[in-house]
């Protein structure tokens, strides 16, 4: 369970050796960059069954990987290119990734836009034993420049500041990639308390207390190219206040009725599908579902997935539960419909919060494929799949492509 990369040969391992106690931020020992050539080649590395991985992308510099002591295995803790540190090596340099899990059961490969979209787009085909080829198409060319124009729109709709996630360095005449919302603060984006107009409408349809009057209205909002490829021969295997921050979207107004909807979640898993049910309670309900309760989720827990009622523990029924209810938080689509997942018509419609920058990531893949946030492969059973994903227990070939063009690779 060392940390391990690929050498230049595309074959050969270097385990990055733990460097002395006390010393931080070290350089690796060994080159490992594996170059592409020009535009239009193809490079084939051969990966070996291992836990799971990213396979990195960068366009004019190298990527710069360091090493701290105190790694797993014995080896180097790794210290990988960021986008949210200014100070690190890598701020300015034009690079993305693709993740990739390669366990005893099966090759699962995603293009990730869970922290930021990259400059460089990446497309992935999966090449399956039996004959069998799945695509993913990632974005165009200029699909970044997209993101911008759709975030810049929606903040002159709705005034959040969607547009402050355009990160565009001193000395860039283009932008150099998108964050996500979940690293707002890292940018000067605060969304602090834009969901929450949300959660309120979920908890007064499915868990107000039929002792509890229910209020009428929810405030209003004033007006207001050529590519390289890369082939892969796969061996076996607290929110805090923010007084400058716009009115949250406007809600429809709610019933002063004291009748609750229920709510369905299909576990997808051995707990089958699970109802909400309302037991009378204090002035601060819980929503109950199955045998699981759940608190009201801030802006923060919704956007992160990972905190708040959306941490996973030892109940395999809660873990089954918080993809599929965090998921219809982000897609705005928990209140819209009682049964969840829902069906993809039903994602980023109407006047409520939702995850814009989810909205217009799907929107500019050319497939309409792309994990924009952390549960972005929740999907109906039998459902398109949203999450940009290739999956399959035999595989044989795995081809990223990557610099553009992305519906021809």
């Amino acid at each position: 369970m060392a940390r391990v990369f690929l050498k230049p040969d595309g074959r050969d391992l270097y385990y990055p050796e733990s460097p002395p106690p006390g010393t931080i931020l070290q350089p690796l020992t060994q080159d490992c960059a594996i170059p592409l050539g020009p535009p239009g080649n193809t490079v084939t590395v051969t990966i070996p069954q291992m836990a799971g991985g990213r396979i990195w992308f960068s366009a004019e510099k190298q990527l710069t990987f360091l090493r701290n002591p105190g790694g797993p295995g014995g080896g180097a803790a790794l210290v990988e290119p960021s986008v949210l540190n200014p100070s690190d090596p890598n701020a300015d340099v034009d690079f993305s990734f693709c993740e990739f899990t390669l366990n005893n059961d099966q090759l699962f490969a995603n293009i990730s836009y869970v922290d930021f979209v990259p400059r460089l787009p990446i497309a992935l085909t999966l090449q399956i034993k039996d004959g069998a080829v799945q695509h993913v198409s990632g974005m165009a060319p200029d699909g970044l420049e997209r993101v911008c124009v759709g975030l810049r729109e929606q903040t002159a709709r709705d005034g959040w500041p969607w547009d402050k996630l355009v990160v565009q360095p001193n000395g860039h005449d283009k932008p150099l990639r998108v964050l996500s919302p979940t690293h707002g603060n890292a940018v000067g984006a605060s969304f602090d308390g834009y969901f929450e107009p949300l959660v309120e409408a979920a908890w007064k349809k499915y868990a107000a207390s039929e002792e509890q009057p229910q209020s009428q209205s929810q405030p209003q909002q004033p007006e207001t190219a050529k590519k390289h490829r890369l082939r892969l021969s796969l061996l076996r295997r607290k929110p805090n206040p923010n007084p400058a921050s716009p009115p949250p979207p406007t809600l429809q107004p709610q019933s002063t009725t004291t009748t609750t909807t229920t709510l369905r979640i299909n576990t997808q898993a051995a707990a089958g599908i699970l109802t909400s049910h309302n037991p009378p309670s204090p002035t601060n309900p819980l929503l109950h579902i199955g045998p699981e309760t759940f608190t009201r989720p801030s802006t923060f827990d919704i956007l992160g997935c990972n905190s708040g009622p959306f941490t996973t523990g030892a109940s395999p029924t809660r873990n089954a539960i918080i993809p599929r209810l965090a998921a219809a938080f982000q897609r705005g689509c928990i209140v819209a419909t009682a049964e969840h997942p829902s069906e993809p018509e039903t994602f980023y419609v109407g006047d409520g919060p939702v995850n814009h920058y989810a909205r217009v990531v799907h929107e500019c893949n050319l497939d309409g494929r792309g994990y924009a946030f952390a549960y972005d492969d929740v999907q109906v059973d039998g459902g398109r799949d949203q999450s940009g994903k290739v999956e399959a227990g035999e595989p044989a070939v795995l081809v990223v492509a990557v610099g553009g063009r992305g519906a021809g690779a």
